[in-house]
C-alpha cells in the first residue's frame, strides 16, 4: 500500500465521517479511528503515522497502526445517517458467492433492505448476510476470506 492509497483511505473516512475504518492489504493492517474513539495509548499524530506506515511496509507480520483525527471534536450527529452492519456469527467472511465471482457489493453500491451483502461460513454452512437498510455502501471493513467474530463490523451503509 503506497502513500497515495493511504491518503485515499483517509479521504474516505473524512468524506463519510466514518467513526472507524480498518483495511488489511499486502501484510499491512491500517485502522483509522476518529478522535471520539481513539484511546490515548493507541493515538498517533497524523504526521507520525505516515512515517510509521513507511516503516511498517517492510515488516513481515501485519501490525495495526492507529491514526486519530484530533482536528475536530466527535459529534453525535456525524454518524446519524450511517448504519454499521455487524457479524451475527463467528465464521469466515466471503464477499462473493464463489471463488472468482464478483463481490455481492462494493463501496458505492446502492443497497436495498434484504439484499445479500456477503456470506459468512460457519461450521461448513454458508450464511447469507442481508442488509437491514436502504442506502449506499460506503465501507467494507473486512478482507475476503478473513475470520470474523460475533459483533465485528462488516460494512457501513449511508442511509437514504
Amino acid at each position: 500500500m503506497n502513500m497515495d492509497e493511504i491518503r485515499g483511505v483517509l479521504d474516505l473516512v473524512k468524506a463519510y465521517d466514518l467513526q472507524e475504518l480498518e483495511i488489511e492489504a499486502d501484510g499491512l493492517k491500517i485502522r483509522v479511528r476518529t478522535a471520539g474513539l481513539v484511546h490515548p495509548a493507541h493515538h498517533a499524530a497524523p504526521a507520525a503515522a505516515g512515517a510509521g506506515l513507511a516503516a511498517e511496509a517492510g515488516a513481515s507480520a501485519p501490525r495495526a497502526v492507529a491514526v486519530g483525527r484530533a482536528d475536530r471534536p466527535a459529534d453525535a450527529t456525524d454518524a446519524a445517517d450511517l448504519a454499521i452492519v455487524t457479524s451475527p456469527i463467528v465464521g469466515t467472511f466471503y464477499r462473493a458467492p464463489e471463488p472468482g465471482a464478483p463481490p455481492f457489493v462494493e463501496a458505492g453500491t446502492r443497497v436495498k433492505r434484504g439484499q445479500v451483502l456477503c456470506i459468512i461460513e460457519a461450521m461448513k454452512l454458508m450464511n447469507e448476510i442481508e442488509s437491514d437498510h436502504d442506502g449506499e455502501l460506503v465501507a467494507v471493513y473486512v478482507e475476503n476470506g478473513s475470520p470474523v467474530q460475533y459483533g465485528e463490523r462488516l460494512f457501513a451503509i449511508k442511509l437514504s
